[in-house]
């Protein structure tokens, strides 16, 4: 019966793991064949290797540890279950004991648990591969740290590897001290007796329990350079206390400890029991009282009371660590003096900057771009980026969207396996709209449009319009298949087709490579379509942001993936950083204390093709990574160039910095410490709500600059102040990328901050009518974000509104609102808010006629009931007219001249004498 019971189990194990690793293998074996189908093979392979490598190193040192300690027992255990049962043993059966535990099947069952025990701890190695393999490739950063005279990569590259050994021997030794514990008790309770001599389970103990104590020495010094990551204290990293109290404790514990496993041998030949207690009771106290009542104290009475005093010397640490680690240290500041000085003659001499303000808000672009260019349901615009371009010799700020095939809008009857996976495959073109322009219906003016793509500019043809990759690409196709793939509608009603023409992709061929694959997919419809042949392939992992993952899950990435038209040809552009948050003294934000911006990806839209791209090449950490994938990163001066003149500085990074650049352009520790100079990120309004101001694009020229530039901006306000005190820049010029310049505003004068100009907005009487009035009769008012624009010596405020319909989600740009100095001008486009702001300057165009001219508004002036009635319905259809052209003005007029006649008719019906 135990037999039976024994081979039943020894099945259902067995099966598990078949079912186990075919689906680990089938894995391997797909993730294999995607690699080497997107030229990074070597990647896989590297990783694989190591993963498992470091595992089996993991899994064989526990092993070899616990069966070494096991097998120590084995000789007692066999002595002790030979003894009569009168002896002081646990009660188990004699016969069990004696016929089956022998000494080969003890051997075996040591070994089992050894195997099960080391599989099951050695989780903690678990994705350490790359940690390991940093360490074999350590960099230098060339920058020391003050407590202990440490490069930086130390705590970035070795102490990382060091607490993983420190965590895997410590729990080798930990779980062997319980299990020795557990078989010498079981075997003989007794022999742990104070009264008994010195036993041989003791013995093991006791070399057991002072290896730990050695090893917990080790954990002591370690903790000793993790002070420099401590969040005590005014400030990140070592402080006052961590360095005289803290340290000192740690260094007298980790004698201490040394002591405690010194006692605990020596024990065992002279049998002093008591050194043993002392020491350890010792270790423990101090452990209680050095390393966290003291410091307690310490940080209370001493530190506290004379804080600034006691903590100057770690702040500067902390400021020149954090402004390094965030490559704030090289920000140029520069003096911004407003005087408000610009003038009529100004506009022309600065019109490449206003020919580029954007007045166009990603936001309720994309629902316009919606509703006008996605033509068919299955079409998707998924998101709006921002760039510059080459427009007619001019450098001009565009708006631009893909059109992305979403299957899941295909029509119910059209969802069949054929058309979601062999015929509806890709997407097709783009939009493109200058972030400046409107037309007299609101709507953006476009560069691209429509299907196939109709340009009205000839620096941006399109030639490969098909989207085989994107941002919301994320299944599975088939091509060169036996049905062609839909290219797009054509207005004659026949569809245009297509056959996939790159040789990427999984080639199925054989029947056991599709076997697989259907299998790995759980798609059976691969084995039985007739439309798929030998030289068929397999597009997976479509979605951009995946597909860069896979490939280098070690790199962190931008949020924002934009798009990129260059010769032509569609491709996503991706922004990557190497991070840590194990930087010396660098404050943590965002989870990280050292960011560097040191890949630039492309992703071809059609083929998928994925090129990694050096800009940070003197980045320690990418360089550890350039030499772990060698061949992996190639230097961006090998980008083409086409696509190089589209390289931006990231927003989350320049937010980021932003964020630590509100303290931490404070470098003297006095004005740090009272926080007397901190800045805040402003606020503006946003449709209806107040939310923190974002980074923005703009093309602009910067003073004492010949040419204008795109840059990428944001001001700052004093804490708890709305007035502007600063904006810091970044270029974006292939030259002078990366070049951060803060631009501080005089202290001695108010420059309006962008919540001071929305109060004004709202404050101002005709402006605020007309926004009541737009909100009425089934229409909602969109406000954009506001930008503040720096030109000459002034500043400029632009906020555009939209007006959108309840029924149709169509947002249309009707106002755009420009202040300067203590002026705020709402008209229907931004250069007739110009002409209105210096109007005295600039000369305004001779009034057009209207090409039809508009009726007199009627008046209630001597009518009767009938002719107030006709003369009501004849405002009333007037106003909905003036509204519809946007005419806020007429339609302002109109309602006020029908509530006089509605007064009327009010005033007859209360007399009707009076209406005769």
């Amino acid at each position: 019966m135990r037999f039976r019971r024994y081979l039943l189990g020894t099945v259902i194990l067995a099966v598990m793991a078949l079912v186990f690793f075919s689906k680990l293998g089938l894995n391997l074996y797909v993730d294999w064949l995607w690699f080497n189908s997107v030229d990074y093979s070597q990647i896989f392979l590297k990783t694989v290797y190591y993963d498992w490598l470091v595992r089996l190193v993991v899994l064989l040192s526990l092993f070899i540890l616990l069966l070494v300690n096991l097998l120590l027992t084995r000789k007692h255990v066999l002595q002790r279950i030979s003894l009569p049962e009168t002896e002081n043993v646990i009660p188990l059966k004699n016969y069990y004991l004696s016929d089956f535990l022998t000494g080969k099947r003890l051997v075996a069952i040591y070994t089992v648990v050894s195997i099960l025990l080391a599989a099951l701890l050695s989780v903690v190695a678990s994705g350490q591969w790359l940690t390991v393999l940093k360490f074999l490739h350590r960099q230098p950063f060339n920058i020391t740290e003050p407590l202990f005279n440490l490069d930086a990569g130390f705590y970035v590259f070795q102490l990382p590897f060091f607490n993983l050994i420190y965590t895997i021997l410590m729990t080798g030794l930990v779980v062997s001290t319980l299990l020795v514990a557990a078989v010498h008790f079981l075997t003989d309770p007794s022999q742990f007796s104070l009264n008994k001599a010195f036993t041989r389970g003791k013995i093991h103990l006791s070399v057991l329990v002072s290896l730990i104590l050695m090893l917990k020495a080790v954990g002591y010094r370690l903790a000793m350079y993790d002070l420099l990551l401590s969040p005590r204290g005014v400030a990140f990293g070592a402080s006052y206390t961590d360095v005289h109290a803290q340290l000192p404790a740690l260094k007298i514990m980790f004698v201490l400890a040394l002591v405690a496993a010194a006692a605990v041998l020596v024990n065992v030949f002279l049998k002093k029991f008591r050194w043993v207690l002392t020491s350890i009771i010792l270790l423990v106290i101090s452990s209680v009282v050095l390393g966290s009542v003291f410091p307690g104290l310490m940080q209370k009475f001493i530190v506290e009371p004379d804080e600034f005093r006691k903590e100057e010397p770690y702040l500067e640490h902390n400021i020149d660590f954090t402004r390094q680690a965030f490559d704030l240290d090289g920000i140029d500041n520069q003096f911004f003096s407003v005087t408000n000085q610009f003038a009529g003659e100004d506009i022309k001499a600065n019109q490449g900057t206003l020919d580029n303000v954007r007045i166009w808000d990603w936001r309720p672009l994309i629902q316009t771009y919606s509703q006008l260019q996605e033509i068919q349901l299955y079409y998707n615009f998924g998101s709006v980026d921002v760039d510059r371009y080459q427009i007619d010799g001019q450098l001009r700020q565009v708006m631009l969207s893909a059109r992305e095939l979403n299957q899941g809008q295909l029509p119910e009857q059209a969802k069949t396996w054929i058309n979601q996976k062999l015929r509806y495959t890709h997407g097709y073109g783009l939009v493109m709209s200058p972030a400046s322009a409107v037309t007299e219906e609101g709507l953006p003016a476009f560069y691209l449009k429509d299907i196939p793509s109709k340009a009205s500019v000839s620096d941006v043809n399109v030639k490969k319009p098909q989207i085989y990759y994107g941002e919301q690409t994320d299944s599975y196709v088939f091509v060169k298949t036996g049905t062609t793939e839909f290219d797009y509608p054509a207005a004659s009603g026949e569809n245009h087709d297509t056959v996939y023409q790159a040789d990427n992709g999984i080639k199925l061929g054989s029947i056991f490579k599709r076997l697989a694959l259907a299998a790995y997919l759980q798609d059976i419809k691969i084995l039985l379509a007739g439309d798929l042949n030998a030289d068929s392939r397999l597009l997976l992992n479509r979605t951009i942001g995946q597909r860069m993952r896979k490939i280098a899950p070690f790199l962190e990435y931008d949020r924002d993936p934009y798009l990129v038209l260059a010769d032509g040809e569609l491709f996503w552009m991706q922004d990557a950083y190497t991070t840590t948050n194990k930087f010396p003294y660098s404050e943590t934000m965002g989870g990280v204390n050292y960011i560097r911006n040191s890949v630039k990806i492309v992703v071809n839209a059609y083929d998928g093709s994925v090129r990694f791209y050096l800009a940070e090449p003197n980045d320690p950490i990418i360089r550890s990574y350039a030499a772990i994938f060698p061949g992996t990163f190639l230097p961006l001066e090998k980008m083409p160039s086409a696509l190089r003149s589209h390289v931006r500085y990231p927003v989350d990074l320049f937010m980021l910095q932003a964020q630590q650049y509100s303290t931490y352009h404070m470098t003297d520790p006095r004005d740090f410490y009272n926080k007397e100079g901190q800045w805040n990120l402003p606020m503006e309004i946003v449709g209806d709500k107040k939310v923190p101001m974002e980074p923005y694009y703009t093309v602009m020229r910067l003073p004492d600059e010949e040419k204008n530039e795109y840059l990428l901006m944001l001001p700052f306000t004093p804490a708890k102040k709305l007035n502007m005190t600063s904006w810091l820049a970044v270029r974006n010029s292939p030259k002078e990328y990366g070049g951060m310049i803060d631009f501080r505003f005089p202290r001695d004068s108010l420059v309006f901050g962008p919540m001071q100009i929305e109060a004004r907005i709202d404050q101002d009487s005709e402006i605020s009518s007309q926004l009541t009035l737009w909100n009425q009769r089934g229409s909602e008012i969109i406000r954009g974000n506001l930008l503040v624009i720096p030109i000459k010596d002034s500043i400029l405020y632009v906020e555009p509104l939209f007006l959108q319909g309840e029924q149709s989600r169509l947002p249309e740009l009707r106002r755009v609102i420009v202040a300067y100095k203590d002026n705020i001008v709402m008209a229907k486009t931004f250069e007739q808010a110009l002409e209105t702001l210096f109007k005295d300057e600039v000369p305004v165009p001779a009034p057009q006629p209207e090409p039809n001219p508009q009726p007199e508004l009627p008046t209630g002036n001597n009518q009767n009931v009938d002719e107030l009635i006709k003369s009501a319905n004849q405002l009333f259809n007037l106003a909905q007219e003036k509204l519809r052209q946007g005419d806020w003005n007429g339609y302002g007029d109109a309602i006020n001249e029908l509530d006089t006649i509605l007064n009327q008719l009010e005033q007859i019906s209360n007399n009707p004498a009076q209406g005769n």
